[in-house]
């Protein structure tokens, strides 16, 4: 079970000393959530999430390069492309940033993940995270990708808006 709560980026901490990957996923099916992924192009999954907001089933076994390339023939919607950053937080948890490239430059979320729905209810949000999106079904990577360039633009536009930072 994945328990997660995901935010907008009100200002980025200090990146320097933190571990990062670099991302790309795409997505097999919409409806029933199958994705793959890539971690520095040496790492491959293949997942399945169920429906939901805070807390969702997940499978993500390994696969190898082959099938990865195999796959994504299969693609539907964009390929999303980011930067995670790994970023230690208090009571051992881990924030995971990621900063969107391609054509959802500009966009910067985090995520944290907790081992039960409440330790997730009490959880401290750090000042440098913005405004919650967890329940906010239009910044699920799924709807990211196969979000309309004119719905992207205004998505991007607002969470900008939202954001200390600026380029």
């Amino acid at each position: 079970m994945e328990i997660e709560r995901k935010f907008l980026v009100a200002s980025l901490p200090d990146l320097n000393s933190v571990l990062f990957k670099e991302l790309k996923q795409a997505y097999l099916s919409f409806e029933s959530e199958v994705r793959i992924r890539s971690l520095d192009d040496n790492l491959f999954y293949l997942a399945g999430k169920s429906s939901g907001d805070l807390a969702r089933s997940e499978i993500e076994p390994q696969i190898d390069s082959v099938t990865f390339q195999i796959l994504t023939s299969l693609v539907q919607g964009r390929i999303i492309s980011k930067t995670r950053y790994y970023v230690s937080l208090n009571n051992n948890l881990i924030a995971e940033l990621d900063i969107y490239h391609g054509e959802l430059e500009g966009l910067i979320t985090v995520e944290t993940e907790f081992k039960s729905e409440r330790e997730a209810d009490e959880f401290v949000v750090p000042n440098w995270y913005g405004k919650e999106i967890t329940y906010d079904k239009r910044y699920k990577n799924k709807n990211l990708a196969r979000s309309s360039n004119e719905e992207l633009k205004l998505l991007l536009a607002e969470s900008i808006g939202n954001s200390r930072i600026r380029k």
